[in-house]
């Protein structure tokens, strides 16, 4: 395994960014107000912004996988995939059109310049206030080949929570996708058996999604019962 290139250490100072991108503002904790909370938490007063786009150079051996793949998917025909590029904090984000996600992530993994074989995990994110794109799916992606990280992201709408399932191209992304599921209802079209991975079969709606009630309903395990095995879900 080869070193990670030290110009990484400067990238943030490379990169060129856009301004972010407000997408809301919060007051109090969790956008509660005005219910009498006396641990300070209540005057909190912040914006939502989410960091903006950045031009090349991006520093290091960043501009050589920009490089590689805008290169690998022109000659694909999907040159259009990647909306954009985001440098942030030293690290590297591609976001991706959902609908060119499949044949992005097989040319990351198969293109000998780039080499990303291993999707180390699927993360679901919950923007309520990011109209269209309520929804987010990261893809944390590991080149063995060359020692670099990035990520993918793929947006979509609450209204829309569909994208495509890598596991065909990472079977590791299997587990993960599911827990995006159950978590955040994001839906991995053409998932080998996409059911919930934590919550039982019957939970109502996705705990990690940030309309989901923080208190005030239910104590919705009371009275869950274990079926026996020959009731019990299948995955054969």
């Amino acid at each position: 395994m080869t070193e990670q290139d030290p110009t990484t250490d400067v990238v943030a100072a490379a990169a060129t960014p856009e301004p972010g991108e407000v997408i809301g503002h919060h007051e109090g904790m969790f956008g509660v107000s005005g219910s009498g909370d006396t641990s300070g938490y209540g005057g909190l007063n912040r914006t939502v912004e989410l960091p903006g786009a950045s031009t090349p150079p991006y520093g290091g051996w960043m501009d050589d996988v920009a490089a590689s793949l805008a290169t690998a998917s022109k000659a694909a025909g999907v040159e259009a995939a990647v909306e954009k590029v985001v440098v942030h904090r030293g690290e590297i984000t591609f976001f991706i059109r959902r609908e060119d996600l499949l044949a992005m992530v097989k040319l990351l993994r198969d293109d000998e310049k780039l080499r990303f074989e291993f999707c180390s995990g699927v993360s679901g994110v919950h923007y309520p206030d990011d109209t269209g794109r309520e929804l987010h799916a990261v893809y944390h992606l590991l080149s063995m080949t060359h020692n670099r990280r990035i990520r993918l992201e793929v947006t979509m709408p609450d209204a829309d929570p569909h994208v495509p399932s890598v596991c065909a191209t990472y079977p590791t992304a299997d587990w993960h996708e599911r827990e995006a599921f159950d978590f955040f209802g994001i839906v991995f079209d053409g998932h080998p058996a996409l059911t919930r991975i934590e919550m039982p079969d019957d939970w109502p709606g996705h705990p990690q999604r940030k309309d989901y009630p923080l208190g005030g309903i239910p104590v919705e395990y009371k009275g869950a019962t274990v079926p026996p095995p020959d009731e019990r879900r299948s995955y054969s």
